[in-house]
């Protein structure tokens, strides 16, 4: 399946992503629905099961309260907070609004997919059998739990996952050209370490505490990959800006292909 490289309106071309094409997209769409329907129909509690079980009994006190810190890597607000100031921040020295773009429509397109899909599933966590609203253990894996008050039965997929894939994209997207304004570079290994650790440590760190189940931070990271393929294609210095703001619309991003006028490095001169 190929990938259209220009919008319909306007010219401006999508940036590119590895793997190229929307293949890799429909596959993670499709390994998502698979895994919805798999755990609808009842399969995969046995691994859900077995993994809290065995994460239940290797969980010493230190192990805990480290695990508790590295899942703060995945709190959502605070994410989007540092991603918005970073925005801005890049924005003022920029002189442009483009920088505002991503964490504005990172924000929208999390807000519209993760929380409702949450609501939709209504699947309790595997904490919901020790603490309100004490379910037996085997009511605590079905999904569609609707009768239950909705915040106990938020827990597919996982927010913290798709989250930390999304807004750690982001953040590695606006830190580039930051640290570019002040005659910085940032590697591209430590570029690929912002965008893939902290998503990492977050999956691992919620299942081991019993926050959610195996499956729930698997689809996580399969809707978090599927957000972030979106976000990544997006020409942040293309899209089209009300006439009122020519002057603030400079761009920041440099983009494979792109001429020499518009993909040279940066910095906050006018």
């Amino acid at each position: 399946m190929r990938e259209r490289t220009t919008t319909e309106r306007g010219g401006a071309r999508l940036r590119p992503v590895r793997p190229a094409g929307w293949w890799f997209d429909l596959l993670l769409l499709t390994a998502l629905v698979a895994l919805t329907w798999a755990l609808a129909t009842g399969h995969l509690f046995g691994v859900d099961r077995a993994v809290a079980d065995w994460a239940d009994a290797h969980r010493p006190t230190a192990a805990y309260w480290v695990a508790r810190v590295l899942n703060l890597l995945g709190q959502g607000t605070p994410l989007t907070l540092l991603a918005a100031a970073l925005g801005v921040l890049l924005a003022v020295r920029l002189r442009s609004v483009r920088p505002v773009l991503p964490p504005v429509v990172a924000f929208a397109l999390t807000y519209l997919t993760i929380g409702p899909l949450k609501v939709w599933t209504a699947r309790p966590a595997p904490s919901a059998s020790v603490k309100e609203p004490f379910l037996s253990p085997e009511q605590t894996l079905p999904l569609f739990q609707h009768d239950l008050p909705v915040r106990y039965a938020q827990s597919y997929p996982s927010g913290h996952v798709a989250n930390a894939i999304v807004w750690y994209g982001v953040l590695a997207l606006l830190l580039v050209p930051l640290l570019r304004t002040v005659g910085r570079r940032m590697p591209t290994r430590m570029v690929t370490a912002v965008r893939v650790v902290p998503p990492l440590v977050v999956l691992c760190t919620t299942t081991y505490l019993g926050w959610h189940w195996l499956t729930d931070s698997v689809a996580g990271l399969l809707l978090g990959l599927l957000l972030d393929r979106l976000l990544r294609r997006v020409p942040w210095d293309d899209l089209p800006l009300p006439a009122r703001l020519r002057g603030r619309d400079r761009p920041f991003t440099a983009d494979p292909g792109r001429s020499p006028d518009r993909g040279r490095p940066f910095t906050s001169d006018p």
